[in-house]
C-alpha cells in the first residue's frame, strides 16, 4: 500500500488557512485580527491560533502591537522595492549555483511546474496559480543546494504574497507570466546562466512594476 499523507495538526491547519486568507484578500493589509472571531471561524481553540499568529509575525506577514494585538502587515512602497532588490541579489546567486550543479531531473520538475502554472491560469484559479508559480521558482532556488538562502527567500516571498495574488487577477499579466516562464525553462535547459538571470530579472521587474502601481494607487 502507498503511504498516506498525514493529516495536518491543528497549528498546521490554522497556519495554512491564515496564509490562504491573506493571499486571496479575505484578510487585507492593515486589518486588525480578532483572535476570538478567528478561532470560532476556524473551529479551533486559541492555542493553535496563537502559534500560527506568532509564526506569521516572525515571517513579516503580521504585525503585533502591545494592547492592540495582531494586524495584517501593510507593505509600503519602500518595503516592496527593498524586498525585490534583495531578491535580485539572492536569487541571482541561487540560479548560478543551480545551473552549475543541477541535473536533468530539475529540468523535468521545472517543466512540470510550468505546466501547473498554465493549467491554473487557464482555469482562472488564482490561488492555485499563486502556489504553482511559487513552486516553479523554488524548483530553481532549491536546486542551488543552499537551504539557508532558500529559507530567507521564502520569507521574502511571503511578505508579498497577497500582492502577487492581485497581480494574477489581470489576464494580461497571466499571459505574460506564461511566456516568461517558457523562456526561463528554455534558458535553464540550455544551461545558459547569464540569459536565465536576465530573463528572471525582467520577469521579476514586471511584477514589481505592477505591484508598485498598485501600492501607489492605494
Amino acid at each position: 500500500m502507498g503511504s498516506r499523507k498525514r493529516p495536518p495538526t491543528a497549528p498546521e491547519f490554522v497556519l495554512g488557512e491564515l496564509r490562504r486568507m491573506i493571499a486571496v484578500g479575505e484578510l487585507v493589509p492593515g486589518q486588525p485580527l480578532r483572535q476570538d472571531t478567528l478561532a470560532e471561524h476556524l473551529g479551533v481553540s486559541r492555542v493553535p491560533l496563537r502559534e500560527a499568529l506568532n509564526t506569521l509575525e516572525s515571517e513579516g506577514q503580521l504585525e503585533y502591537e502591545p494592547h492592540r494585538g495582531y494586524r495584517v502587515a501593510r507593505l509600503s512602497l519602500s518595503d516592496l522595492l527593498e524586498v525585490y532588490r534583495i531578491r535580485v541579489l539572492l536569487e541571482t546567486e541561487a540560479v548560478r549555483a543551480a545551473v552549475h550543479r543541477a541535473d536533468d531531473t530539475v529540468l523535468a520538475e521545472l517543466t512540470a511546474a510550468e505546466v501547473e502554472v498554465e493549467a491554473a491560469s487557464a482555469a482562472g484559479d488564482l490561488l492555485a496559480m499563486t502556489g504553482a508559480n511559487r513552486h516553479f521558482h523554488f524548483v530553481l532556488i532549491a536546486a542551488a543546494g543552499m537551504p539557508r538562502l532558500e529559507r530567507i527567500l521564502r520569507t521574502l516571498w511571503d511578505s508579498t504574497e497577497t500582492y502577487r495574488f492581485v497581480y494574477y487577477g489581470d489576464e494580461n499579466n497571466r499571459n505574460r507570466v506564461a511566456h516568461e516562464h517558457a523562456a526561463i525553462v528554455q534558458a535553464f535547459a540550455d544551461r545558459d546562466a547569464d540569459r536565465l538571470i536576465r530573463l528572471l530579472d525582467e520577469h521579476r521587474g514586471h511584477a514589481a512594476e505592477a505591484l508598485e502601481r498598485l501600492l501607489r494607487a492605494s
